[in-house]
């Protein structure tokens, strides 16, 4: 008898029978919050409580009889063992054949029928992709209700924590000076007003910080910005006598978070206003609209200026962050050397693992949480790219095959991300040639020189050209920037190969900093991830233009015993000695335990 999901065929019934209440025939739920946030807080983990499943990227769509939830490559297997007996079916994204969310709805929904959702968690953007794919079968739309709430008894409360304030020192450049710099761009685009949503954006801008979001130092909040005034949205309860003292010094009046409705339906708009439909929520997105329109003014949708400036790190964010990554970078060649030394001798799982090195990282002064929940994941299980073991369900990591360990942490002057995948025992051919080529593309890419004017799409095929050469690829972007003392994905700018109509690039400029993490998944059998976190950097300017070249900010050894120099050209060899060469001289300083030093020297050694 096939296995069944009662508890979630149980939500699902109960939502139908909230649905039929309110007149709603289908009802989507994607993963977000209220501005469009990489991870939610358990608040908004709709989603997942309708569905079992808990990656971090997905919409479900409901109907009387039909429940499908779309995610991307990095989780269709563990996508696919969440949901199993729930009567979920998987929509594996840009995959052959596979319809988006709304060919589907326009495909299966009738006439005249209602789509509902709520209109706080979906993004302009999808909100208007949606009324336009959906007008011509005349859909109706409601956007005010959020069903969870009815059926979700025991819902986690909204995240309210304390906020803090980063001195200017660490932050490199002030508050006051950032906002002239908006204003500046906002006189360019001919606006006068600046809504702004996206939580990362106004925490850069104010030099605030806080604590709302899982691995991520950001407050719940909104700004609205003129050429005079600066108002600040956020929870009262979060607001310390030092933030309250900080705000009243350099200008920032406060509001309550809960108030931005109201306050946006009776402001008075003395001109054109800027947003960001990528990251402001369609409920505010239609509040916004009915204000303009009644006042005679244009909604100019234009990416944050905030976005492009806080990517492009300034001297003094960039010298810490280097220091960190030093740091960082060490923590993990020990706890790589505790794994070796380690496995096959004391009890070990990929989750107390996980625990060890989470608490390696706690020691490094200016600690101040994980940037993402540490991925520990021992052979089959790296397949999945993005698998997270639990206390409760995690496998014996034993004296065989390989370790994936995808870290990192935000400190004080920083923000880091590192993947290793290190070998606990014996591993076939095979895996040494996938190995091989996946730290083959991680290097190239690593020593890339370009011209100015480059986007990462010009880059990537550095990284993924090792594994095509052998018929692998992976199903992933190779690169996502990372923020300072703020969150581990961060754009404009990334590194992915596919062409995407109308998707935004960005160019690469000197103090962006980014992932380099290709990889190799085999289902059932092993994944490899090797990520590097690199600098744009200058280098030579001649009558052909500027030239810029990446620099390693990450400094841990690669796994030799899973190296064969035989799938390797001469010059990746170089590659890896030369990074070998100045992991050992960078980390050894900071490396105190003279068993640790040895084996370090062994491990960076030149082959």
């Amino acid at each position: 008898m096939a296995y069944e999901n009662t508890v979630i065929k149980d939500r699902l019934v109960k939502l139908r029978e909230k649905m039929a209440q309110e007149g709603i025939d289908y009802y989507m739920m994607p993963t977000s919050d209220f501005h469009n946030s990489e991870y939610s807080a358990d608040f908004f983990k709709v989603r997942e409580y309708f569905c079992g499943f808990d990656g971090s990227n997905g919409t479900l769509v409901v109907s009387k009889d039909f429940a499908g939830m779309w995610t991307d490559g990095r989780y269709f297997i563990q996508a696919e063992n969440q949901m199993k007996g729930t009567g979920v079916d998987l929509y594996k994204m840009m995959e052959p054949g596979v319809p988006t969310i709304s060919e589907f709805l326009s495909k299966n929904m009738k006439e005249g029928e209602v789509l509902g959702f709520d209109g706080r968690v979906i993004s302009t953007s999808i909100g208007l992709d949606l009324e336009e794919k959906l007008a011509k079968i005349k859909a109706s739309f409601k956007i005010d209700k959020d069903l969870a709430d009815d059926v979700w008894t025991d819902r986690p409360a909204l995240p309210c924590h304390d906020m803090y304030v980063l001195s200017d020192e660490l932050c490199g450049k002030s508050y006051k000076e950032k906002l002239s710099d908006v204003r500046k761009k906002m006189e360019e685009y001919g606006t006068k007003a600046h809504l702004l949503s996206k939580l990362d954006d106004i925490m850069w801008l104010t030099n605030l910080r806080g604590n709302d979001v899982e691995c991520n130092p950001v407050a719940l909040s909104y700004a609205y910005i003129t050429m005079d005034e600066f108002i600040l949205f956020v929870q009262e309860k979060e607001v310390t006598a030092e933030v309250k003292a900080y705000c009243d010094k350099v200008g920032i009046e406060l509001k309550d978070y809960h108030e931005l409705t109201a306050f946006l339906k009776d402001v008075k708009f003395e001109g054109d206003v800027l947003y960001d439909k990528r990251n402001t929520n369609f409920l505010t997105f239609k509040t916004l609209s009915e204000k303009a329109k009644e006042a005679g003014v244009e909604l100019k949708n234009k990416d944050n200026p905030t976005e492009l400036m806080k990517a492009i790190k300034n001297d003094t964010e960039i010298k810490n962050i280097r220091e960190v990554y030093l740091k960082d970078s060490a923590k993990l060649t020990e706890f790589i050397y505790w794994v070796k030394t380690n496995v096959g001798k004391i009890p070990m799982t990929e989750y107390t693992a996980a625990m060890k090195l989470d608490g390696m990282r706690a020691q490094i002064p200016g600690f101040i949480e994980l940037s993402f929940p540490t991925i520990s994941a021992y052979n089959a299980n790296a397949a999945m790219a993005h698998y997270e073991a639990t206390e409760d369900n995690a496998a014996e990591v034993k004296a065989q095959g390989m370790l994936l360990v995808d870290s990192g942490a935000t400190y004080m002057g920083g923000t880091t991300d590192v993947t290793r995948t290190i070998v606990v025992g014996e591993i076939s051919d095979e895996i040494k040639k996938h190995y091989t080529a996946t730290v083959c593309g991680m290097l190239q890419l690593g020593a890339a020189k370009f011209l100015e004017g480059c986007t990462g799409r010009n880059l990537d095929p550095l990284a993924r050209g090792p594994l095509w050469d052998i018929d692998i690829d992976y199903n992933h972007g190779t690169g996502h920037g990372i923020g300072y003392m703020l969150n581990v994905h961060e754009g404009p700018h990334s590194i992915r190969w596919r062409y995407t109509p109308n998707a935004p690039e960005a160019v690469l400029e000197p103090g962006m900093i980014v992932s380099d993490e290709p990889g190799v998944y085999i289902e059932g059998s092993h994944g490899i991830r090797i990520e590097n976190i690199v600098e744009v950097v200058k280098d030579t300017k001649n009558s052909y233009g500027q030239f810029l070249r990446l620099q390693h900010l990450t400094y841990v050894p690669i796994d030799l015993e899973a190296i064969d120099k035989k799938y390797m050209k001469p010059e990746q060899v170089k590659l890896l000695n030369d990074y070998h060469k100045a992991v050992y001289e960078r980390i050894l300083p900071l490396i105190e335990d003279e068993d640790v030093k040895a084996w370090l020297k062994e491990a960076t050694r030149e082959i």
